[in-house]
């Protein structure tokens, strides 16, 4: 009886072992790193300073600014991204003879590394020579060449532009199998009682995908806060701070400026408030 009931925790246990050393772990030595004053180049001389980096990034204007753009990031580009990637799932759903090939190459973007969409980006928002300039020329948008990811008020809304591109893929994935896992009769039933397509999508598609658009949305916003890869390859957090979300300028502070004390304790700051908006959301789903 014994070894039946530990069956289970044998099961689990290399999955368990991996998450300890991979992320429990990194934690743990993120959190320690946080209370100490640690640089890279006096690496013997780790005094232990309590909050001290925690009341220093409250009193930082960068700390600020880089929540408010990591805000404004988050939004922006997840919205963007749940917006397009609906209506590529609701076209994807509806009878054509080349839908298995438009469904293979809506993945695309969404296979490709970030580092990869990042210099594809970068080249087309050139201002020399990019594809963008060039039709906003040729089609008469634009008088002449803009420097997108060289000036500060288009920076910011050029990488998002590239992040929608890349991610809208997953939500449109996500919600096409939601959207095939309604009952075709529901539609059917609302058909017969008189009802239009618009009357349809918002009685019967938009809560049957409630579930599934609240998962996508919660996971799309987690790994968007977190994620740099784009921002440091197209403008590496300028041009100035235009662009330097929070967890760019953690990871700025720590490696480029060497003080991984204070890096660590943004690491820590930005965990905290993605896990409010976790917890803010759990507690919501239960009602």
């Amino acid at each position: 009886m014994k070894a039946r009931a530990a069956t289970p925790w044998l099961l689990l246990a290399p999955a368990l072992i991996a998450t300890l050393l991979l992320v429990i772990g990194p934690v743990a030595d993120t959190l320690w790193l946080s209370l100490h004053d640690v640089v890279l180049f006096r690496p013997r001389v780790q005094p232990f300073v309590g909050l001290a980096n925690y009341l220093a990034a409250l009193h930082d204007p960068a700390f600020w600014g880089g929540l408010w753009l990591s805000v404004v990031w988050v939004v922006v580009a997840v919205g963007l991204q749940f917006g397009l990637g609906l209506v590529a799932a609701l076209l994807l759903n509806r009878q054509f003879w080349w839908r298995p090939l438009a469904r293979a190459l809506v993945i695309v973007p969404w296979a490709l590394p970030s580092v990869i969409i990042g210099l594809v980006w970068t080249w087309m928002l050139d201002f020399n020579l990019g594809l963008v300039n060039e039709l906003g020329m040729r089609l008469g948008l634009l008088s002449a060449p803009v420097a997108w990811l060289a000036r500060p008020e288009y920076a910011l809304g050029a990488v998002i532009l590239a992040v929608t591109w890349q991610g809208f893929p997953f939500f449109c994935v996500t919600l096409l199998a939601g959207l095939q896992a309604i009952p075709r009769q529901l539609y059917e039933a609302a058909e017969m009682d008189g009802a239009g397509r618009l009357h349809c999508f918002r009685h019967v598609t938009l809560p049957g995908l409630m579930p599934v658009m609240a998962t996508a949305l919660l996971l799309r916003m987690i790994w968007v806060a977190n994620s740099l890869d784009l921002i440091l390859v197209m403008t590496g957090g300028g041009p100035g701070t235009a662009t330097q979300t929070l967890p760019l300028y953690a990871f700025l502070k720590a490696w480029t400026g060497a003080d991984y004390g204070y890096g660590s304790a943004l690491a820590v700051m930005l965990t905290l408030l993605l896990l409010s908006v976790v917890i803010f959301y759990a507690v919501r789903s239960e009602r």
